[in-house]
């Protein structure tokens, strides 16, 4: 169905496009653009930003989201003091 296929492609873009960003602080201005990016190659690849969207909600929060856990992922498993 046309919405395992939005899963799957958000899935594996999700994979290969999020990383910590260099300045954690900005997470919100890269969410915008990673959201904008992945919207473009959703575009590109037959899938409507509203399938995306009925499936997962609003893609730059979901882009944000994943974000922070990434950035809280890298703080967690680095040599740095523990942050109190």
């Amino acid at each position: 169905s046309m919405s395992a296929h939005a899963i799957e492609f958000l899935q594996k873009w999700i994979d290969e496009e999020i990383q910590p960003p260099a300045q954690p602080a900005k997470v919100k201005e890269h969410a915008v653009e990673l959201a904008r990016e992945c919207c473009a190659k959703a575009a590109a690849a037959g899938i409507p930003l509203e399938e995306l969207q009925e499936e997962v909600g609003d893609i730059q929060d979901l882009v944000e989201a994943k974000l922070e856990d990434a950035v809280e992922a890298s703080q967690a498993g680095g040599d740095e003091e523990p942050q109190s």
